[in-house]
């Protein structure tokens, strides 16, 4: 519906659609020389500065407006823009035939503001909804970097970004989608960096999303990918700016959700996941190293247990003839088989996990650790399992704790239990077809178009660039090409631009 010209079918149309709605503040004004204009103003509370609607909408309203001639009517051809001119003290307006988008921007914290006579309103931006500010890393916590973090707030989170990328070439396109939330989506990448078939294909599947509410990210990360059935993500998600503006000088696209602390980073192959901010603002040799413990990590993580299931049960040939006779020693009063001994300890830690997760802070720890270590005594001491079950779980947890994303982990704790199945039935002949089976799958994926095991794989395919920046990373002056991602265009990063 459109904007009428009489202010009173304006008024009711917005009462209607407003209806039970306690925080919708409205008022009527009568300004000009002999009060003959009518002005009514409308905004929802608590979504808005009431200062800003005071001081520069009302006050210039009500004062300035006075200067005018007194033969201005109501119905003057330039009353209206002589209003919008020299009536409001505030830069950031629009104006809006659409009582449809009028609605729309009060909700999102805007304030409209209906002149009768017209067909036409006028839009002010006077959003300021309460948050927490700029908070502090909690789940990316680095001891050397920024210790920023996105914010629930959309425009704090453009505005980190753009803090960090003082370049006009970075563009923000914004679009809206949940046909009842009206979400605030935001698709950031530096224009001259990006390949433009990533980013068609990545606009033209937002636009595609037709969904009553957006809430987190996790939404359209869903949405968007392009094999939902793998438990591996295709997209990163995080919450530092550094970590986004890196990505996007590298040519990946970051996509922002409004009333969320996370973005998300696209593409992101399996490489990305094992990287952490710290990695490049320290020397290169303590990265190696770390970055070896990490891969390491991740292998033991999904393998090791499936491997003590194999080894103990098919082939214990293959150890030590003292190193057996200490897992059958240490088995021989535990009344379950080697496999449900396993899972159920690896169960009852992944419990503990996300009890500490759930739990506040300083609780969480506690319950974490001591709970791991009085659970785990008691099942010892209890005979329910076996001294060297306990160290494989407790090896297999702390190696997930090592990869910086959390996204990972949960694919790698879902591959862990496909690896210890298949090894319980079928041994090391398992253990093998099950490794292979994911490395298979790992093959197969893609993340927009990009091998998801890349640089590993089809690496020739840009020089071999991006394997300075892989399971070893190189000194910063020798890595003078963007990834993969970017354009051919702007491949030079170091040393000036192409």
């Amino acid at each position: 519906m459109n904007v009428c010209k009489n202010l009173n079918d304006n008024i009711k149309h917005l009462q209607n659609s407003f209806t039970d709605c306690g925080d919708i503040v409205s008022r009527k004004l009568f300004i000009g020389e002999n009060n003959n204009i009518k002005i009514y103003i409308t905004y929802i509370d608590m979504l808005v500065d009431r200062q800003i609607i005071e001081e520069k909408l009302i006050s210039p309203l009500m004062f300035r407006i006075k200067q005018l001639p007194p033969d201005f009517n109501n119905i003057d051809d330039d009353l209206f823009n002589t209003l919008l001119n020299n009536g409001f003290a505030t830069a950031d307006l629009k104006t809006s035939t659409s009582l449809t988008e009028i609605e729309l921007g009060m909700m999102s914290g805007d304030t409209a503001i209906f002149i009768d006579g017209y067909d036409i309103a006028v839009l002010t931006a006077t959003k300021s909804w309460p948050n927490r500010g700029i908070p502090t890393a909690q789940s990316e916590v680095v001891v050397q970097g920024s210790k920023e973090a996105f914010s629930e707030v959309f425009r704090f989170n453009t505005m980190l970004i753009r803090r960090r990328i003082r370049d006009t070439n970075l563009k923000l396109i914004q679009t809206k989608v949940g046909t009842r939330s009206s979400t605030d989506i935001g698709i950031m990448y530096m224009d001259d960096i990006v390949r433009k078939e990533t980013l068609n294909s990545i606009i033209k599947k937002i636009d595609s999303i037709n969904i009553d509410a957006i809430f987190d990210v996790g939404y359209i990360e869903q949405f968007i990918e392009e094999d939902w059935k793998s438990p591996f993500p295709q997209l990163q998600v995080t919450e530092r700016p550094d970590k986004v503006a890196s990505s996007i000088l590298e040519g990946r696209i970051a996509i922002i959700v409004d009333n969320t602390p996370f973005v998300l980073i696209a593409p992101a192959p399996l490489n990305v996941f094992f990287q952490a901010s710290e990695d490049y603002y320290q020397r290169f040799h303590i990265v190696n190293f770390i970055r070896f413990l990490r891969y390491t990590g991740g292998i033991i993580a999904v393998t090791l247990p499936g491997f003590y299931l194999a080894i103990a049960l098919y082939h214990p040939s293959m150890i030590t003839l003292d190193l057996v006779y200490k897992i059958s020693s240490s088995r021989s009063m535990v009344p379950f088989p080697a496999i449900l001994e396993l899972v159920f300890m690896d169960l009852a830690f992944e419990l503990l996990r996300e009890a500490g997760i759930r739990l506040p802070g300083a609780v969480g720890n506690t319950i974490g650790i001591v709970g791991g270590l009085i659970i785990g005594q008691s099942a010892v001491e209890a005979g329910l399992v076996s001294p060297i079950v306990l160290i494989v779980v407790a090896l297999t947890g702390i190696a997930s704790f090592s990869i910086p994303s959390i996204s990972l982990v949960r694919g790698l704790r879902l591959s862990k239990y496909f690896v210890i199945f298949s090894s319980a039935f079928l041994g090391l002949i398992g253990f093998w077809l099950s490794v292979l089976t994911i490395l298979i799958h790992l093959c197969t994926l893609k993340t927009f178009g990009i091998p998801y095991l890349f640089p590993f794989v089809s690496s020739g395919v840009d020089g071999h660039t991006d394997v300075k920046d892989s399971l070893f990373r190189f000194p910063l002056f020798m890595m003078k090409k963007r990834p993969f991602f970017a354009s051919n265009k702007q491949k030079i990063r170091l040393g000036g631009s192409k």
